[in-house]
């Protein structure tokens, strides 16, 4: 299979990618920057420039991929945001939305072409801290709103795009010992990611719709 993962330069994409690989895969990984791309060529993976906020980028990056197969596309590229209340801004607010939600959404949509030539599957990477279900504990407003946006947009893809066979999936990769997630996570990026990486490799049409954890466990929304 082809897989393309964004945001791959470092955490969880950067991971991924190197089990992709080491799994038989073609993978290609996409970066803001080609100079923060060196851990990304080491493992073996193609390298992209693309910024997913940016209408330009996104449409330039499909033009490049053109006619390539695309089997997988795992939206990855993400920011968190941890401010309380009284220090949110309109700014971070709008940043933030900006990256992840509105930026998996372009780049679904610039490679619906490919991905509906090969019945193609689309996972976001999400969060718990998006679930209303889940008993939000207050705080973090920039990134909880934008992860149950996420939500909420890989929901409506998956209704528009049942009839041409192509799957939109939210996972939870659980909180991870990355930048974002910070030192004191309970789960590495080795588990986190190995455990994606087999639930992206097994999950089928059958799933289209659902936000799952990790393990492969549902989540309420």
């Amino acid at each position: 299979m082809h897989i393309l993962v964004t945001g791959a330069n470092r955490g969880i994409g950067l991971e991924l990618c190197r089990l992709f690989v080491s799994g038989g895969h073609t993978v290609t990984g996409t970066v803001r920057d080609p100079a923060s791309a060196g851990p990304l060529r080491e493992t073996g993976a193609a390298v992209e420039t693309l910024d997913v906020r940016q209408d330009a980028s996104v449409t330039a990056f499909a033009s490049r991929w053109g006619d390539r197969r695309l089997d997988i596309l795992v939206n990855n590229a993400g920011v968190g945001a941890w401010t309380p209340l009284d220090h949110t801004t309109t700014d971070e607010l709008l940043r933030v939305f900006d990256i992840n939600a509105i930026g998996p959404l372009r780049v679904t949509r610039a490679l619906l072409p490919a991905l509906k030539a090969t019945r193609g599957r689309v996972f976001h990477i999400t969060s718990k801290m998006g679930s209303i279900g889940d008993t939000p504990s207050g705080g973090s407003y920039a990134y909880r709103m934008s992860k149950a946006a996420l939500n909420m947009a890989s929901a409506n893809l998956a209704a528009d795009l049942r009839p041409t066979g192509v799957a939109s999936i939210v996972l939870h990769p659980g909180w991870v010992q990355t930048d974002m997630g910070g030192r004191n996570a309970p789960l590495t990026v080795a588990e986190s990611a190995r455990s994606l990486a087999s639930l992206i490799e097994r999950t089928g049409f059958e799933a289209t719709g659902q936000f799952l954890n990790y393990d492969g466990r549902p989540i309420p929304w």
